[in-house]
């Protein structure tokens, strides 16, 4: 039996994730969750997992929890109290579902307390991969990632190292303005921009979809996570999201991982690696598909990818400058403060503002991310 601690738990990788546990109750035990601010499904999740653990991210949500469950459950408040909690003896594993770069604390805790991690957080490795990939190595802890694409090359190499890699294939759907002209990108809907094609997800990552954006925060994550060169790394149009990512090898063998467009797929297997249990899914009915599609993506129509490639050449704090300003420029679209085609233009003037710090240590990188985002507020209005 495997104690995992679900960080962000009423998230969709969250609930996923405890769906899994759910699923395989003699595998794994939910003992510890956290959330931000959302105690409503918190206290539902409390009566059915029993975790020994919970934070709450807000102090009064926090204290009128401890009242109600203090005696069935510790409760901890605040980053401070969410970095103690992941290094409990109890906790095997750590689910990493917090989105931005608040995840970047507690995984540093949870590292250097030597727990088992799986990563759902992108934001982490891309504005810090260096220095959280040296950490990992330092503490001898396997950072699992829970991305469908991640998680497609991570099964693709199967052991090996980058040297014997030619290329990497990041797939990708294409999202939801894949087929829209980009002189088109001016009129276009935010309800439509909102409206994937193929997943159901948070606002933000969906815009990130449109863009391309995200397929560049996965270029950035993928070089980490397997110390690949970003000449390594390719993206490939793939609408049927069927294809979640392959590995081409120095003898011209190319392994692809195929499986459903279920995340509760990638998450089982971040849990129980390397073992591989009755999965949550029927395999793929290959015979629906008679024809699988694959384009190379257009950096004119989608900058940001190309924005993106630049940061991963250049690393040291451009990465954090890339992430940072992206979430702001995207949050102001949502806002309806920024249009849709602004966003790489804000993006592109914070990067080439900034005076990139070659070899950062995590303070620096911090700085280079506040940095970026107060630029970025000044330049989109957002508070």
């Amino acid at each position: 039996m495997k104690n995992i601690a679900v960080l962000g738990s009423t998230g969709s990788i969250g609930q996923n994730t405890l769906a899994v546990i759910r699923s395989l109750p003699g595998q794994f035990r939910a003992v510890a969750l956290s959330v931000q601010s959302d105690t409503v499904l918190l206290k539902k999740q409390i009566r059915e997992f029993k975790p020994r653990m919970v934070c709450v991210a807000d102090p009064q949500r926090a204290l009128k929890l401890k009242k109600e469950f203090g005696g069935l459950v510790k409760v901890f408040c605040g980053q401070v109290g969410l970095g103690q909690m992941v290094k409990d003896r109890q906790i095997d594993q750590v689910m990493v579902a917090i989105t931005g770069a608040a995840a970047l604390p507690p995984l540093i805790s949870a590292i250097t307390a030597g727990k088992e991690i799986a990563l759902a957080n992108k934001e982490a490795l891309v504005i810090s991969g260096q220095l959280l990939m040296g950490l990992a190595r330092k503490h001898h802890v396997l950072i699992r990632p829970v991305d469908s694409e991640q998680s497609a090359i991570w099964q693709g190499l199967g052991g090996y190292c980058a040297k014997h890699v030619r290329c990497v294939y990041l797939t990708a759907s294409g999202g939801p303005l894949w087929k829209l002209p980009a002189k088109s990108f001016k009129r276009v809907s935010r309800e439509r921009i909102l409206k994937h094609p193929r997943w159901k997800m948070g606002k933000k990552i969906t815009v990130d979809s449109a863009t391309l954006m995200n397929k560049g925060l996965e270029l950035l994550e993928a070089m980490f996570l397997f110390d690949l060169s970003f000449r390594q790394i390719k993206v490939l149009i793939h609408p049927e999201a069927l294809v979640h990512s392959m590995v081409e090898f120095n003898d011209g063998i190319t392994l692809a991982q195929i499986s459903a467009t279920d995340m509760r797929v990638p998450i089982q297997y971040a849990l129980s690696y390397p073992q591989r249990f009755t999965g949550p899914v029927r395999g793929i009915d290959f015979y629906s598909w008679p024809q699988l599609h694959f384009a190379k993506p257009d950096l004119d129509k989608f900058p940001c990818l190309g924005l993106a490639y630049q940061a991963a050449k250049s690393l040291g704090t451009l990465p954090a400058v890339l992430n940072a300003a992206n979430e702001i420029a995207v949050e102001g679209f949502l806002q309806g403060k920024v249009s849709f085609i602004k966003i790489p233009s804000i993006v592109e003037k914070l990067m080439r503002r900034h005076r990139i710090i070659s070899n950062p240590g995590f303070s620096q990188v911090m700085a280079a991310d506040n940095w970026a985002r107060l630029e970025a507020k000044c330049l989109t209005g957002v508070v």
